[in-house]
């Protein structure tokens, strides 16, 4: 059902954790499903240093969730913003079909963090 990367990021998710102080947060949750997913982000030079995330959901979301991060850390704003639900599904070797949805939470709350830090930048 699930491929091995998406079994190996459930079982040791990269950059779980709340952020102190960060540039940037956002969330965004999936009223059908109930999963519920904040991103964090520190940003330098425009470049997204640092990133976190907790999640509340199924196992895609918590793989999904891992990988918007490590997929997002080290862009620019700009390329981050460009990331997609299927750079995410790619990323982790496939989603079966009724867990494809899954991959929207880690692109909604990444641009709503990246929203967040822009809004803060620009008061």
């Amino acid at each position: 059902m699930y491929s091995n990367k998406v079994i190996e990021h459930f079982m040791t998710p990269r950059n779980v954790g709340t952020m102190a102080e960060a540039d940037g947060k956002g969330t965004f949750g999936d009223p059908g499903c109930g999963d519920s997913l904040t991103i964090y982000i520190k940003v330098k030079d425009e470049v997204i240093e640092d990133i976190s995330f907790l999640v509340f959901g199924c196992t895609a979301s918590v793989a999904t969730s891992s990988m918007t991060t490590v997929l997002a850390k080290g862009k620019t704003i700009e390329e981050a913003l460009e990331i997609q639900e299927e750079d995410i599904v790619e990323a982790l070797d496939g989603l079966p079909e009724n867990k494809l949805h899954c991959s929207n939470l880690g692109v909604q709350a990444l641009r709503s963090a990246i929203k967040d830090y822009l809004n803060k930048k620009e008061k």
